[in-house]
């Protein structure tokens, strides 16, 4: 179809009738645009060319409600109308930006309250109460806003318009120049794109239900209970909800029939997630759990013990954990998190709030490792709404065996989803990624119920590392170090106990430690509560001055054996700040630089570390303090170990050259708790390049 240019009478030339030949040739224009699709451009010239075409005594209006010659961007009579009415109050059954306070008594007036919202958007937009300058802005508002409709509710529409095959372009003809200002695409059309809807609202048909879910119902697989959801949804999408209530004789049902829901929801308290009216349900449909931040923290015997009942009990084969985009919740625990994390020391919790939040914080550490150092406080949030539902999901699996037996057999689902608060929408997410690994768990109860440390140390299918549990590989043990280290510098640890489960586990099943750590026999440093890890996590060498000097037989051996029988894949060596042995050695390199028989097995061991001041000096010269030698030996020590592991050890050399096991370096300070990564000693990084 090829574009014309029309030359049009002036206003006061056209009589109605050629007024109203005129815009019924445009409609029939567009509508064989969209039949024929013979053109790429589906051009919506505004609705008001038809209405400003009809004779003006079919609106039962006095002339002047009329501009008396047409504004250069005329608005609609509709819009003039409702906009007078706003400003003068004519239309007593109307309040300002179109609330009601009464019936619409006519077609004319229900179609005003129709387009209040359009000159509400206008008004809004302006900042301005001016009715000219509001009602020219409404027409390319009210153009915009069918644009919008047309792609959000027609899916035929969409497809072609996806396609290419269509344009969807607004425009706004100028009544007294004959001009048409051309608008081009809805500025949210690729967002549009993404609409669900096949159907405007007004075809949508909805009857109300005529019966509820009891015990007599049939029962509804997972699949099943996932697309009455997700219909329900698209109904409270539409604003076209069956579910108004109960009869009595629906409650009735309940009562002596007893319930059966079709699917548990673990959702959050915040009041603007109603479950049921999100889903659109009736009594009897879902069986709700809800706490702030939808989590098992602080609420894991209530939460798995009801989802237990409900599955088991009622017969449900469906769980769904379902976040909400902007969670106070989850905000507040990611700010307390950014808060913890830039701050020496945790504070601990002055009342059960702060207790959440706090417990909520491992769910914005793992938004904040997936996203990046770079991201935004809002980007970590909006993240961690997900990873929190797939924690949840995690936690449920991890320490139900009932919930895990279920969905081993095929008889159960666990997926998430995420509701957004401002479209309405529910996105359903799945189940876990970590579903497959999880139904291994052996845990048979929540962490809290038995009295155990919290969930995340818990680490192995039996809640403690046995043989059973794969091997870490080394950034995933460095990880956790790194992590334990943090709990406990910051006063905050999880670990510490271990109930008779765990226990028997390690015994029966055996140790599988996912870190060899060689460190000072210092009392002050007890490597277990230093990595806040739980028996079974750690396996640990011990001397003084940590150090493969006169004991290279027992230390090698421990290690190779660890590296080899029990497959563990990092090796830490750990010296302190203000270590005696280090001390005493520096000092008596300083007193006697002079070569002799030690007198007994201390002072054989302060001779062998004697090296380590003489390298100490060499480095920093001779004007260096003592202090400053014993310091910088601490560290020269840790080096000298990793050195000669590698160069002492077949077995270790071999799997740390060939990238199977890492050799990393620590240092311990006293006075704060943490530990300082010092990563591979320089030979070991050099033998590593080849």
């Amino acid at each position: 179809m090829r574009a014309r240019h029309l030359t049009q009478p002036s206003w006061a030339a056209q009589t109605p009738e050629l007024r109203w030949r005129r815009s019924s040739m445009l409609c029939l224009e567009i509508s064989s645009c969209c039949a024929t699709q013979e053109t790429p451009a589906l051009m919506l010239k505004a609705a008001w060319w038809a209405v400003w075409s009809l004779p003006r005594g079919s609106w039962g209006l006095d002339s002047s409600w009329f501009w008396a010659t047409p504004p250069a961007v005329p608005s609609t009579v509709p819009l003039r109308m409702f906009l007078k009415s706003w400003t003068s109050s004519e239309l007593p059954s109307q309040t300002y930006f179109g609330k009601s306070t009464g019936k619409a008594t006519s077609a004319l007036e229900g179609l005003l309250r129709d387009l209040m919202e359009v000159a509400e958007n206008a008004a809004s937009d302006l900042g301005s109460d001016d009715i000219v300058a509001v009602g020219k802005h409404a027409v390319k508002i009210n153009v915009l806003h069918t644009m919008k409709f047309l792609l959000k509710y027609s899916k035929t529409i969409r497809d072609l318009v996806i396609s290419g095959k269509v344009e969807l372009q607004g425009g706004i003809y100028n009544l007294e120049t004959g001009r048409v200002d051309f608008l081009g695409k809805h500025p949210e059309q690729d967002v549009l794109f993404g609409s669900k809807m096949d159907l405007p609202p007004s075809m949508f048909k909805s009857e109300a239900p005529s019966f509820v879910r009891t015990t007599e119902s049939n029962a509804v697989s997972a699949r099943e209970a996932l697309n009455i959801l997700a219909e329900g949804n698209k109904r409270y999408l539409l604003g076209e909800p069956k579910a108004f209530g109960a009869t009595k004789d629906m409650r009735k049902a309940l009562v002596d029939k007893g319930q059966a829901p079709h699917v548990a929801v673990v959702g959050c308290s915040d009041s603007r997630a109603p479950v049921e009216t999100i889903f659109d349900a009736l009594p009897g449909d879902i069986f709700v759990l809800r706490n702030a931040g939808n989590t098992c923290t602080h609420a894991e015997g209530s939460i798995v013990g009801s989802l237990e009942f409900c599955v088991g009990k009622l017969g449900s084969r469906l769980i769904l954990v379902m976040g909400h985009t902007q969670c106070g919740a989850i905000n507040g625990a990611t700010k307390t998190y950014l808060a913890d994390k830039s701050s020496v020391d945790r504070a601990h919790p002055s009342c059960a709030l702060e207790g959440l939040l706090f417990g909520l914080t491992r769910v914005a550490a793992d938004a904040a490792q997936e996203l990046g150092p770079n991201a935004t406080e809002d980007q970590l949030a909006k993240h961690s709404v997900k990873v929190n539902v797939f924690h949840s999901i995690n936690f449920l699996l991890k320490f139900s065996q009932p919930i895990r037996d279920l969905v081993a057999k095929g008889e159960l689902e666990v997926q998430g989803a995420i509701y957004n608060l401002e479209t309405g929408q529910v996105d359903f997410l799945g189940p876990s990624p970590k579903q497959s690994e999880l139904l291994s768990s052996k845990m048979f109860v929540p962490p809290g119920v038995a009295g155990a440390s919290q969930s995340s140390v818990l680490l192995g299918l039996h809640g403690v590392r046995t043989p059973e549990d794969p091997p870490l590989k080394p950034p995933a043990a460095l990880k956790l170090l790194k992590e334990g280290n943090l709990r406990f510098a910051k006063g905050a640890p999880e670990a510490g106990k271990i109930d008779a489960q765990m226990r028997k586990a390690l015994a029966d099943v055996g140790q599988a430690p996912h870190t060899a750590v060689l460190g000072c026999a210092d009392s002050r440093v007890p490597l277990e509560l230093v990595f806040d890890t739980l028996p079974g996590d750690l396996f640990v060498l011990r001397n003084a001055g940590n150090t493969c000097v006169h004991s290279e037989g027992s230390v090698l051996g421990s290690l190779e054996f660890c590296i080899g029988a029990l497959n563990t894949k990092l090796i830490l060596i750990l010296g302190h700040t203000n270590c005696g042995a280090i001390k005493g050695a520096t000092k008596q390199y300083l007193s006697s630089k002079a070569t002799g028989e030690p007198a007994n097995a201390l002072g054989a061991l302060l001779m062998g570390l004697s090296d380590v001041a003489q390298e100490a000096e060499a480095q920093l010269g001779s004007t260096a303090t003592e202090a400053q030698l014993a310091d910088e030996s601490v560290k020269l020590n840790v080096f000298k170990s990793m050195d000669y592991l590698l160069d002492n050890s077949r077995v270790i050399g071999s799997k740390v050259l060939s990238g199977e096991v890492d050799l990393e370096g620590g240092i311990y300070d006293l006075d704060t708790g943490r530990v300082t990564w010092l990563g591979k000693s320089p030979y070991v990084q050099r033998r590593l390049r080849g």
